[in-house]
């Protein structure tokens, strides 16, 4: 699937969403005349259940793996510039849920690489099994205000190829599903944190008790749920490993 989407080489132009874009087999890139303006802003992130997160810069809006009105989650309803998709199915590719008043998602599913104004994302494929069924899920290295985020999406596995792991370079927001079954358990998912040491780790994709598990064994007693981050690059500098656990 990566390989494919990598390889084809071909160049087109066409208007989406009020913004032109340029894709090409390795990606694409899309022009906003505000783009230069983001690093002005803080970041704000908040978590719409699932594995769903709104990532807002200025009037930059992205969202992560918007629920579907198919999936048994209740689905997503806001405006986003940016939709990424980690995995074809209803709890993540949402994305019509996050076309809302003037904002139509250009949508990236899939792994390449692709610029948005000032947002740079790198997509990589790893092959999973998800609700019984095997698929493709795509970890999003997101750069954007100068900060560097990594959203593993329904990770299942720790093992991450050491060719992916070393152009991830350091993060400073880490995406980490925790809740076991077909994503990560609590053991692999502290144990990838440990080496990927995130300034920051967003919890994602749990219940009550698989959260409880992951915060006393990484011995974290910031377990109470906050409504936002908001962050800048100068604050993040100084985190190592915070938990910030986001209420839905």
């Amino acid at each position: 699937m990566g390989a494919d989407k990598l390889n084809i080489l071909f160049i087109v132009f066409w208007c989406q969403g009020g913004v032109w874009v340029e894709r090409s087999g390795r990606g694409a890139r899309v022009c906003t005349a505000a783009a230069s303006l983001v690093y002005c802003h803080a970041m704000v992130i908040t978590h719409h259940g699932g594995q769903c997160f709104k990532v807002v810069f200025g009037d930059t809006t992205l969202a992560f793996d918007p629920v579907s009105k198919k999936s048994s989650l209740p689905a997503v309803k806001f405006g986003a510039n940016v939709a990424l998709v980690s995995m074809n199915h209803p709890d993540f590719n949402g994305v019509e849920g996050v076309a809302f008043g003037n904002k139509r998602p250009f949508v990236i599913d899939g792994p390449g690489e692709y610029e948005v104004g000032d947002v740079t994302v790198r997509g990589y494929g790893i092959k999973e099994t998800y609700d019984k069924k095997e698929r493709y899920n795509t970890i999003y290295q997101v750069t954007l205000e100068g900060m560097n985020i990594l959203f593993l999406g329904a990770l299942g596995t720790s093992d991450i190829d050491s060719k992916i792991l070393g152009e991830l370079g350091d993060v400073d927001i880490l995406f980490l599903p925790v809740g076991g079954g077909d994503v990560l358990d609590v053991p692999a998912a502290s144990k990838l944190a440990t080496k990927l040491e995130a300034g920051i780790v967003i919890p994602m994709h749990y219940d009550e008790k698989a959260l409880a598990a992951f915060l006393k064994e990484e011995g974290s007693q910031n377990g109470k749920p906050q409504d936002k981050l908001t962050i800048k690059r100068k604050d993040v500098q100084t985190k190592e490993g915070e938990i910030v656990v986001l209420a839905a």
